[in-house]
């Protein structure tokens, strides 16, 4: 069964408020125990009732004294800093109940509008709606078309990359079918090396009787004569 939610207010009846401050008495003197324990910090706890001819303490008259004087050494602005009494933590309780009621006041207005905008895309009429509700509704529309454009630039240039990509991919499709389906490959520079070492050796062996000479200071090339005219006819070699 759940407990049900005690009103603040000031208990009228004697009797009654005799019982309740005799039982939240010994509640705040264990929490505030417990407070000193668990995290331990100093605490003290003084309790006056018209009704007692005495004060009540905890944990003693010693320990609250320490405490208290300590707070006094303090200066007077950290005193205040966080100092709350019933009045102040009331205001601070009104000004919060009432930044919740004017938020949730907004989000039901906008919830509102909102209705109201999609029963008009059905074909429902604006007659019925004063200029406040008119331009309510004109900013709602404002803002889901800023939604709306934002959203077509972002598939717009998503499109755009899409596009570029795949012009991309098939220009690199179209040169690997003209070099019959293998991708081109740089060949480094001894490949070539190779290629021209082969070359001689071939060109040795046809001529094996064909060798580099110095008469003087001429030099006598292999495949021609002095005026580097070409032995072998053009029909082959340039």
């Amino acid at each position: 069964m759940t407990r049900k939610k005690v009103k603040l207010a000031y208990i009228t009846n004697d009797s009654a408020r005799k019982a309740t401050f005799k039982k939240r008495k010994k509640g705040l003197m264990k929490k505030v125990s417990e407070l000193s324990t668990l995290c331990g910090i100093d605490a003290c706890a003084i309790l006056y009732s018209p009704d007692d001819s005495q004060f009540e303490v905890w944990p003693s008259p010693l320990g609250v004294q320490l405490v208290v004087d300590r707070f006094k050494m303090m200066p007077e602005m950290e005193q205040s800093k966080k100092m709350v009494n019933q009045e102040s933590f009331l205001r601070q309780r009104i000004a919060k109940g009432n930044e919740q009621l004017k938020k949730l006041g907004k989000d039901n207005r906008e919830k509102e509008i909102t209705r109201v905008m999609f029963q008009s895309l059905t074909g429902k009429g604006l007659q019925t709606l004063n200029i406040i509700d008119l331009n309510d509704l004109g900013w709602m529309i404002d803002q889901n078309l800023m939604k709306i454009n934002k959203r077509i630039e972002s598939l717009n240039k998503e499109a755009q990359s899409l596009a570029t990509a795949a012009a991309t991919a098939a220009a690199a499709g179209q040169l690997i079918i003209k070099n019959g389906g293998k991708v081109p490959e740089e060949k480094p520079a001894f490949d070539t090396m190779d290629a021209i070492q082969r070359q001689q050796w071939f060109v040795d062996l046809v001529n094996p009787n064909e060798q580099m000479g110095f008469a003087g200071d001429d030099m006598m090339l292999p495949f021609g004569d002095a005026n580097q005219n070409a032995f072998w006819p053009n029909g082959f070699f340039p």
